[in-house]
């Protein structure tokens, strides 16, 4: 794969492709599982071939499927996942292909949001193309209650992590799929925070995957630290949140921590137009309703005071600690305004701190879309150095702080 036919290519699809757009109409009745899942976590409850005008050309053969999963707010409980399997086109090498554990960003909390369902964005079909040229299928998570019935834990790391994890080992016991035990887990965003989250699980939750390493970008997380390095802003509080995406926060993450709680009590009656439109649309509505209403902050969101609300989400959102047993890629757009790069750099120095094998890249005006796509060239060394066994290069030894929020460098694809 040479770089600059990779990146005229993406400069194309970032011009002419338009995000995929929600759906007023419900999912179909695929999604509906109304009755208790009791097969073990990670066992297919349904699959179906998946014809849609959004698969990424490479694709050969896809499905969506239905899967069982282990609650992540009530662990005692498994709740069926939706979520879909790309194979690549082409005979399949011995032993099968490869697998992708994929994590996707931010859609939404509503069904009609379930990646499954409405189709990737351009920016990601493209990633996801390049993933299965490359010669991996490709297995994607709606994650528990998008798309299936319950509400979405939005940013919850057990819940987003077994719902990666059980779509791993659902696809790998169908043997019609070709595929092996040999898997990256990739993300973005939401699912960086989400692929990080099962990377660091997987030794203890599904200790039968072969996970080799990880590819993350634009990532949002926090890792607990007993005396944290840096005393960083936290860009999942409310008051600190674009009001898009606090709407999300305060419609799943903390409707998922508090089920008792009514929703709109904790809304300005501006939130609670805002919270309609997350329960009938997408994450793009979502920035449309906020500029008609003109709301700057997620602080215009609510009604009253939500600091119990924004500690409790910390509990569930942070990991407990930042050691993996496997190498990690973190590429950072230096240009990230959406989750800012003291974060990311926050998590680079904990996941080192703790010993992991850490390899960082840093893309100065690439914003935190832009990362994506951007980062394959570099994502690329660092998954054939893991895939083939090589020694692989960490950044621990010499990380520097990435200063202030740059302006986009533009004509860069998906850099927005």
């Amino acid at each position: 794969m040479k770089f600059p036919s990779l990146f005229s290519s993406l400069l194309m699809l970032s011009t002419i492709c338009l995000p995929v757009q929600s759906m007023a109409t419900p999912p179909a009745p695929f999604y509906d599982w109304s009755g208790p899942v009791t097969d073990a976590p990670g066992t297919m409850l349904r699959s179906e071939p998946l014809k849609a005008t959004w698969l990424p050309a490479d694709t050969g053969k896809a499905f969506k499927i239905l899967y069982s999963s282990t609650d992540g707010m009530k662990p005692e409980n498994k709740v069926p996942v939706s979520g879909y399997i790309l194979i690549p086109s082409g005979p399949a090498p011995k032993g099968g292909w490869p697998l992708v554990i994929w994590a996707h960003g931010t859609t939404g909390v509503a069904d009609v949001c379930a990646p499954s369902w409405m189709g990737p964005a351009a920016r990601d079909q493209a990633y996801l193309n390049v993933w299965l040229k490359r010669g991996f299928a490709v297995v994607a998570s709606d994650y528990q209650g998008l798309g299936t019935p319950g509400t979405h834990p939005y940013l919850l790391y057990r819940p987003e992590a077994y719902s990666l994890l059980d779509a791993a080992r659902a696809v790998l016991k169908q043997h019609h799929f070709d595929i092996q035990n040999k898997a990256m887990i990739v993300g973005q965003s939401q699912g960086g925070g989400a692929a990080l989250a099962a990377t660091w699980a997987f030794p203890h939750y599904a200790p039968d995957l072969n996970v080799k390493g990880a590819v993350l970008t634009g990532l949002v997380t926090a890792i607990h630290q007993d005396t944290p390095e840096l005393n960083e802003k936290r860009y999942t509080t409310v008051d600190a949140m674009d009001p898009a995406f606090a709407t999300l926060r305060l419609a799943g993450t903390d409707q998922a921590i508090h089920p008792e709680t009514d929703p709109s009590s904790l809304f300005s009656e501006k939130g609670k137009r805002m919270l309609e439109v997350a329960h009938n649309g997408c994450l793009h509505d979502l920035f449309r309703e906020a500029k008609k209403l003109n709301i700057k902050t997620g602080k215009e969101l609510v009604s009253r005071d939500i600091t119990a609300y924004d500690r409790d989400m910390t509990r569930y959102f942070e990991l407990p600690d930042g050691h993996l047993t496997v190498p990690v890629f973190l590429g950072t757009g230096l240009a990230d305004n959406m989750a800012g790069t003291t974060g990311q750099y926050g998590a680079a120095l904990a996941l080192c701190k703790a010993g992991s094998v850490v390899q960082w890249h840093k893309y100065p005006g690439i914003t935190h879309s832009g990362a994506v796509n951007y980062s394959l060239p570099d994502s690329e060394q660092f998954t054939h150095d893991i895939m083939n066994g090589s020694p692989v290069a960490s950044s621990c030894s010499d990380m520097t702080p990435p200063g202030p929020i740059q302006k986009p460098t533009p004509n860069i694809p998906f850099n927005q």
